[in-house]
């Protein structure tokens, strides 16, 4: 075999093995193909680095008015007036206003009343306690505790900030009425008696002050 023949053969070997190779990579098309487009990948959804927060009902408020009632919205404007003020705290010092002013109208101590009552209630309930004065009687009075206690009713002036809780208690005590010469003329040491009180309490909300007023009383 002569040089240029075995040179041929050489050149044919490559050509063949470069044509098998790029069948491999590009594979076979048959007929007419489309041109394939390469489209831009998706782009990826953001990623959210805080926590989504659902949002609902108030359970401080809906634990005692209806959620969609005049009152709740009150509560919740209340709440955007002054973001600390809490329903169940409100009514925890409530329940214990009730128990100190119930008592010291009975004990005729105005000077504890002054802190808690609105002027015009506290008038009344001096009245009250000068005509006992007048007619020589005093009450012996010992409270046992509040059976029921719910929110009644809540409103609010946006304009104002003026707000106003009524509550509604049953207490139980026991009380005797004693007259000036020390005898008991109404009532029995020994048995309990329920009261209903319904109360309204204010407040201008956003004020240094805390303290709720007294501002109306009802049965």
């Amino acid at each position: 075999m002569n040089s240029s023949l075995l040179s041929l053969l050489v050149l044919a070997g490559i050509a063949i093995f470069l044509i098998l190779r790029l069948r491999s990579v590009l594979g076979t098309r048959d007929g007419f193909e489309k041109p394939q487009v390469r489209t831009a990948p998706e782009p990826s959804s953001p990623r959210r680095d805080f926590e989504v927060i659902e949002g609902g009902p108030d359970e401080d408020i809906t634990d005692h008015v209806d959620n969609d009632s005049d009152a709740a919205k009150a509560l919740a404007a209340m709440k955007m007036a002054e973001p600390g003020f809490s329903v169940r705290e409100f009514l925890q010092g409530a329940r214990g206003a009730y128990e100190m002013i119930l008592m010291a109208f009975e004990n005729g101590d105005v000077d504890t009343l002054r802190d808690f009552l609105a002027p015009d209630v506290l008038e009344t309930f001096e009245t009250v306690i000068d005509q006992r004065a007048d007619q020589g009687l005093r009450i012996e009075a010992e409270f046992v505790g509040i059976r029921e206690l719910a929110l009644q009713n809540a409103t609010f002036d946006r304009n104002t900030g003026e707000a106003e809780i009524t509550v509604r208690f049953v207490g139980e005590l026991t009380s005797v009425v004693r007259n000036s010469d020390d005898e008991i003329i109404e009532g029995d040491a020994s048995e309990i008696k329920r009261q209903r009180d319904v109360w309204t309490f204010a407040r201008t909300m956003g004020e240094d002050n805390p303290n709720w007023l007294l501002v109306a009383t009802d049965v």
